[in-house]
């Protein structure tokens, strides 16, 4: 998978692509990763990427002239299959869309600033709005984050367990059981005796069970899907 992330704050994406699941994603070639400076594609002298908006009130609005400049040069070496905005109002994030996402090859992600983007650059090349909460961040950067990072980690070879993804929480629109590890007894604190029963008939049942519940108790709206 090839993902540009389209941003006037480049720096901001260095940390959260450079370690962990994410590096070893670029290494093991499973992400092609390209993060572009819009402020690069500014046509004025002070390289400028807002304005004051038409019509009067607070707050900046990013320029159209550099996105549009960057989207048509990205736009015009390959296909993308989403070219995504990052912004409030846009669709909630939720795992089903995460597994649709990882199924693409191409995507574009694009940050947004200020009180927004020029609406024209919505309207004429966005495919897809994104939300990851009912609340605003100071720009789309930390969002395109966590996009990328649940999207990735879905593509088969990304995680050593490939299953590991396929029990995660959401996935069967249930929460995850709970999990334990060594020892089996810490400060008097059993693990539950199912789990060192070697049955994973038995075991299977227990983790639906505990995943219907726990789900049942923290977020019974998941059950109504």
């Amino acid at each position: 998978m090839r993902i540009d992330i389209l941003t006037i704050l480049p720096d901001l994406l260095l940390g959260p692509f450079s370690d962990s699941i994410m590096k070893r994603a670029q290494e093991k070639g499973h992400l092609e990763l390209h993060v572009h400076n819009i402020r690069d594609y500014s046509t004025s002298k002070q390289k400028n990427v807002d304005d004051y908006q038409y019509g009067g009130g607070a707050g900046m609005v990013m320029l159209i002239e550099p996105i549009s400049i960057l989207i048509d040069k990205l736009k015009g070496e390959r296909s993308y299959e989403e070219i995504i905005y990052m912004t409030p109002d846009g669709e909630l994030l939720e795992q089903s869309a995460c597994n649709e996402l990882s199924l693409k090859g191409n995507i574009m992600i694009l940050c947004g600033h200020y009180k927004g983007v020029d609406d024209r650059i919505r309207q004429h090349y966005i495919t897809r709005e994104i939300s990851i909460g009912s609340y605003v961040l100071s720009g789309g950067e930390l969002g395109a984050a966590v996009v990328v990072d649940s999207v990735v980690r879905l593509i088969p070879g990304v995680l050593n367990d490939e299953t590991s993804a396929l029990t995660d929480s959401f996935q069967d629109d249930l929460l995850a059981p709970p999990v334990y590890s060594r020892p089996a007894e810490f400060n008097g604190w059993k693990v539950p005796e199912i789990l060192l029963s070697g049955d994973t008939g038995k075991i299977e049942d227990w983790r639906y069970e505990q995943s219907l519940e726990r789900t049942k108790q923290r977020r019974p709206d998941l059950l109504d899907k």
